[in-house]
């Protein structure tokens, strides 16, 4: 649930300052930006420096600096991420504060609540870890049929705690498995003998260790192949008006603004039945197309630039995941909770 940064081959000082001057040359990508920036940091073990980029996003708006709280899209990530950070160089009494914060908000969105959970894990409250876990998925899971993707390491996490603890197996856990793809089952990985084999001179134990690890990354790369979401582009009325009067012959790509929105649903739809897992949208704007365009050495009006700029708006982390989570307002922003609009 990080923002993806490989741990070899890169020096993250660097690519952590390469980052801070790219969110100042795009501040509309700043939040993304600056939180992979501290991703690197603290792999590079600059944890304050970490610290202070959160605390960078996280300041009210002066007007001088990107990704200023004002405009986060995802506060509630930010703080969870600053908080698991402040643990891991002994500043506990702050971070259980912002944790207990993060979980009265009751966040959307399952980032968050999976990151406070697995910083409270990674320091045996196995107790606290579960309940946060079982808060969350009884806040975003609740009578939904087919959980989204990006909730999936809610259930192996809780799945994961609840092993630790020695509970019996109950619907999610049941749940957590049939979502489960790795031949190794979650009742293997997350068997805390695992951890006794480790230690082992019986090269059986050994070798059955290393199959079960070797599952464990098959797993983990699966979900990092996708770094970012398969993004559809999506134009607000305004901006697609500006977009058509500028460029007359995209008008056969957008014969109009409401059969553009179906066509996104339908298209989100279409690629969820086949299986495509993490979906997402992109919000175009007309000057920024442009500005796509001109590094590109191309003109607006060329339609296959359209899936190009939608692709490089979900690596900037732009895409916002698709579908909405229950009680979130719909993606084409017509005010209407999503159950109420394009999902019903």
């Amino acid at each position: 649930m990080r923002p993806d940064t490989p741990a070899e081959n890169v020096d993250h000082t660097a690519e952590a300052a390469r980052l801070e001057r790219t969110a100042g040359l795009y501040p509309e990508d700043a939040e993304a930006l600056l939180l992979q920036a501290a991703a690197h940091l603290e792999l590079s073990g600059d944890r304050p420096a970490a610290t202070a980029l959160y605390d960078r996003l996280l300041s009210p708006s002066d007007g001088s600096s990107p990704g200023s709280s004002a405009r986060l899209e995802n506060p509630h990530l930010v703080r969870a991420l600053k908080a698991s950070n402040l643990w891991e160089y002994d500043h506990e009494a702050e971070a259980r504060a912002i944790i207990d914060g993060v979980r009265a908000s009751a966040p959307r969105d399952p980032a968050p609540w999976v990151i406070v959970a697995e910083a409270l894990e990674s320091h045996d409250e196995l107790e606290a870890a579960h309940d946060t876990f079982t808060e969350a998925a009884t806040l975003l899971l609740t009578d939904i049929a087919e959980p989204p993707y990006s909730t999936h390491p809610l259930l192996y996490g809780r799945h994961r705690v609840r092993r630790m603890l020695g509970l019996p197996h109950d619907d999610w856990d049941a749940l957590a498995d049939t979502l489960h793809s790795s031949p190794v089952s979650l009742d293997e990985l997350h068997d805390p003998k695992r951890v006794w084999s480790l230690g082992s001179d019986n090269p059986a134990e050994l070798e059955a260790e290393i199959s079960r690890l070797r599952a464990e990354l098959g797993t983990y790369r699966e979900a990092l192949s996708r770094p970012f979401p398969v993004a559809i582009l999506h134009w607000p009325a305004d901006e697609l008006t500006e977009l058509l009067t500028a460029y007359p012959s995209l008008a056969t790509e957008y014969p109009s603004h409401d059969q553009h929105l179906a066509t996104i649903e339908s298209s989100l739809r279409e690629l969820a039945s086949s299986g495509t897992p993490n979906l997402g949208i992109v919000t175009g704007t007309v000057p920024s197309y442009e500005a796509f365009a001109a590094s590109e050495g191309s003109s607006p009006a060329d339609v296959t630039l359209l899936p190009q700029y939608a692709t490089t708006l979900a690596a900037r982390g732009r895409a916002v995941a698709w579908p909405p989570q229950r009680g979130v307002a719909c993606w084409c922003a017509s005010g209407r909770g999503y159950e109420g609009c394009h999902g019903a």
